[in-house]
């Protein structure tokens, strides 16, 4: 089993309670498997409500944390998968189809890492070529045709850095795909369920609303990318500090107004209870598509271009009465 060092007193506990369960008199253990119980929850809220932003991103790369055909099996129903960019091929680092959640038809859209070693390898580890982006956009204009919500289930360390991506033009498919989702005429809500890198992320990323799963980091940059650059070495020390330095946690997200909403996760992260954590994130999607579906195409549209372009603002020019000069303000 997969473990953290940081949660090692959490594992401890749940030996001695997996020990006492498995006993054939476990029925005379009740009084002190609760109590162990009672103490495991309290320790893991301890352990979780103290997280460093380095923690935080070991979290989101939890080989145990769900993905989104997790979330699929999970909160969604008649899911029908779609294929191929039709200009090069199948990329499985992104998986799009149409589905509902809930009362509401969508197409869902969202990165898949994989979860053994051969389907690692397949998903590229998360990161997709441009077929996957261009495949993406091409199901996004798909469901704008005929009127259907789009959802997207960010979870990439970036976009595939290699020489094949490269050639096929992986950073205009980046691009066109920011340009194109800010213009699509039908609601967008996007959720970082897990690691949110880079323009990996941004790719699939322009929604109406946008929020992160509590434990996910979202930034420009990795921690040990950012420590191999600023320290010149990635190290548990270098990548902690890094990771305080980019802001990265939910939290910090909501706060510098980068992402709308954080979505609590069940006690000890999406991890432990998967199912609770999806029937958490549906009620958001649902709660904000049916808000968002209320407001007309071409208001979408230009309220989702004024969102991307207040973001980073920290000031405007104003003209003084006289003409001379400006002075700056606060937005």
């Amino acid at each position: 089993m997969f473990q953290l060092d940081f949660e090692q007193p959490i594992l401890e506990i749940e030996k001695q309670v997996e020990s006492l369960e498995s006993r054939a008199d476990a029925a005379k253990w009740a009084d002190e498997l609760a109590a162990l119980r009672a103490t495991r929850s309290s320790l893991i809220q301890k352990i979780y409500g103290q997280l460093t932003p380095w923690q935080t991103v070991r979290i989101a790369r939890h080989p145990q944390r769900p993905q989104t055909l997790d979330y699929v099996d999970l909160m969604c129903r008649d899911f029908s998968r779609l294929h191929g960019d039709r200009r090069f091929g199948e990329d499985p680092a992104i998986v799009c189809g149409f589905c509902r959640i809930g009362p509401l038809k969508v197409m869902l859209v969202g990165h898949q890492k994989g979860r053994t070693t051969p389907e690692r390898v397949a998903c590229h580890f998360g990161c997709a070529h441009p077929e996957g982006y261009r495949k993406a956009l091409l199901k996004m204009r798909l469901a704008e045709k005929y009127g259907v919500p789009i959802v997207t289930l960010i979870d990439t360390p970036g976009a595939y850095p290699g020489i094949g991506s490269e050639q096929r033009g992986q950073a205009e498919a980046l691009a066109y795909n920011l340009r194109e989702m800010s213009g699509l005429r039908v609601p967008i809500v996007c959720v970082v369920i897990g690691e949110g890198g880079s323009g990996g992320a941004l790719g699939i990323g322009v929604g109406d609303r946008v929020a992160m799963m509590q434990h996910a980091w979202y930034s420009v940059i990795s921690p040990e990318g950012c420590a191999a650059i600023l320290f010149k070495e990635a190290n548990e020390k270098t990548n902690t500090h890094a990771a305080e330095a980019l802001a990265l946690t939910a939290d910090h997200n909501v706060r510098n107004g980068l992402v709308d909403a954080k979505i609590e996760e069940p006690n000890g992260g999406a991890h432990r209870d998967p199912k609770a954590a999806a029937e958490r994130m549906q009620q958001w999607i649902v709660s904000n598509l049916q808000e968002l579906g209320r407001i007309d195409p071409d208001t979408l549209v230009r309220l989702r271009f004024e969102k991307y372009r207040q973001i980073g603002a920290v000031g405007r020019r104003v003209t003084g009465t006289s003409g001379r000069g400006s002075a700056p303000s606060t937005p």
